[in-house]
């Protein structure tokens, strides 16, 4: 397959991503069983993570784990702001700069202490609403924060 192609599926899988994980609702009960299931995902694998949830301006779960500082809180804010700008997870605005070779930093014409399209951050979607706020995990590499949100909204679907 070549670059190309395999570009072309990444980006419909992070696309198909964004469709699935709808929501049917989501209030701050609901952002306290989400942030905790990620925690406990986090710890069973030992990731120094920093999760972070808002609706709308106001943030409704936060967790550090140990090993994590300030530097995440950062990331998480300026993943968060890609996110609330396009309406789509920040792992995916990348991979669109990236598949039509730019980099976003370069391209967007936003302020990079500001904005950041990597991974880690992702839409709460609610079904007949639209993006309602962001879930966002910072301290690993981008595609494993990117990961580790998706299988946590996989997860908080099943169980709801």
């Amino acid at each position: 397959m070549s670059s190309e192609a395999s570009g072309a599926a990444a980006l419909a899988e992070l696309e198909e991503d964004e469709r699935r994980l709808t929501l049917d609702r989501f209030g701050n009960d609901d952002a306290w069983r989400l942030g905790s299931l990620l925690a406990g995902l986090a710890r069973e694998r030992g990731a120094a993570v920093t999760i972070g949830i808002r609706r709308g301006a106001q943030q409704l779960f936060h967790c550090a784990l140990p090993g994590t500082s300030a530097d995440n809180d950062a990331w998480i804010a300026r993943k968060c702001r890609v996110v609330e700008r396009y309406g789509e997870s920040s792992f995916l605005v990348g991979a669109r700069f990236r598949a039509k070779g730019r980099t976003f930093e370069e391209s967007s014409r936003l302020d990079p202490d500001r904005y950041a399209a990597h991974g880690g951050a992702f839409p709460l979607r609610v079904r007949g609403t639209g993006v309602v706020g962001a879930v966002a995990v910072s301290g690993l590499a981008q595609a494993e924060d990117h990961a580790l949100v998706v299988e946590g909204l996989e997860r908080f679907l099943a169980e709801s």
